[in-house]
């Protein structure tokens, strides 16, 4: 039964109570007895109409639509609700007291201007707590909105970032198995396998904001097997990874996505080839991944502008915030770096 009964009761119900034993304890206090049964019915009957008063100015603002007001509306009309509750309170009230229980007060300017003050202190009070309770919930209702709206902005902006990669590795991927086919049908055959491979791993990780470093090694070291069969000698790979890093969360296909942009932008303009360093480590509460390859970044683009390097920043961005960051860079005059630290989750 009580579940069934709203908030708006509930303070209804609370808040004039209240002020039933607030009056009942003054009169003590001054008169040191409790209250006479004609003043408790006076109360109950003031109480009674305190109640329909309100509930009645509430009912009509609100099929008004008041929250839809702009701030200077909402102004005049609390106070135009504070007036229009108090009169109607008050007018109920001594009406009430006069026609059916034949109540007069000797002095009727002083009873009338105390018997309004009184319902415009309630009345101001009423309207004050409920307009600061639906300020509030407003502005809660209007922050959880906000974060529903960012996440599934984020959501959308990652969903499409993946469905941009995967048909841009699959396009890179499909041009290296071409220049085998006449060469070496047999070394096509075996890419095919291994791109195969790595079509499957990234279908399992489709769904998912974050994978394991473990999970996204294994599709590099696919990628990775790929481009040797297309580079034989000229390419060589060095892993160093720190065991604690395997089972952290990175975004899926970002590193397949710089090891594929060193390949291309750095390994295949080089006639003898060169070598790519993959490293992973935990510097403090970071998690550090590093991708060293030969090769140098020219001046106009130093700061990596391609689609695989744009898409890296923003799901760093989108999944950590200011907590992450990218950077590429020639670290010397062979060698260029590209380093993604992360916070641990």
């Amino acid at each position: 039964m009580f579940k069934q009964i709203n908030k708006y009761w509930w303070c209804q119900i609370l808040g004039w109570s209240a002020y039933f034993v607030l009056n009942c304890f003054f009169y003590y206090a001054l008169d040191k007895s409790v209250l006479k049964l004609s003043d408790l019915i006076n109360l109950l009957i003031f109480i009674t109409l305190g109640i329909l008063s309100t509930h009645l100015f509430r009912t009509l603002i609100n099929r008004r639509n008041w929250v839809a007001y702009s701030s200077e509306k909402q102004i005049f009309l609390f106070f135009t609700m504070v007036a229009g509750t108090a009169v109607t309170l008050y007018v109920t009230y001594n009406a009430l007291m006069y026609f059916i229980f034949k109540y007069k007060q000797e002095d009727l300017v002083t009873s009338i201007i105390k018997g309004l003050v009184s319902a415009f202190a309630i009345s101001f009070i009423w309207w004050m707590i409920y307009y600061i309770w639906h300020y509030i919930e407003r502005n809660r209702s209007s922050q959880v909105d906000q974060l529903k709206l960012e996440t599934t902005v984020k959501e959308l902006e990652l969903k499409t970032i993946k469905a941009q990669l995967n048909p841009h590795f699959i396009f890179n991927a499909l041009n290296s198995i071409r220049a085998l086919v006449d060469e070496n049908p047999q070394r096509a055959r075996t890419a095919i396998t291994e791109l195969s491979n790595i079509l499957r791993s990234s279908m399992q990780t489709e769904k998912a904001e974050t994978v394991s470093l473990e999970n996204e090694l294994n599709i590099v070291k696919d990628y990775l097997a790929l481009e040797h069969i297309r580079f034989e000698e000229r390419l060589n790979v060095k892993y160093e990874i720190d065991p604690d890093t395997l089972e952290l969360q990175v975004p899926p296909m970002m590193l397949q996505t710089l090891v594929e942009n060193a390949i291309k932008h750095g390994i295949s303009r080089i006639i003898k080839g060169g070598s790519v360093y993959i490293n992973s480590s935990l510097k403090g509460m970071q998690h550090v991944i590093t991708i060293e390859n030969t090769g140098q970044i020219v001046e106009n683009s130093i700061n990596g502008h391609g689609f695989g390097l744009q898409s890296t920043r923003q799901r760093l961005s989108l999944l950590f915030g200011s907590r992450a960051s990218f950077e590429i860079r020639n670290k010397d005059e062979q060698t260029v770096e590209a380093t993604v630290v992360m916070p641990l989750l």
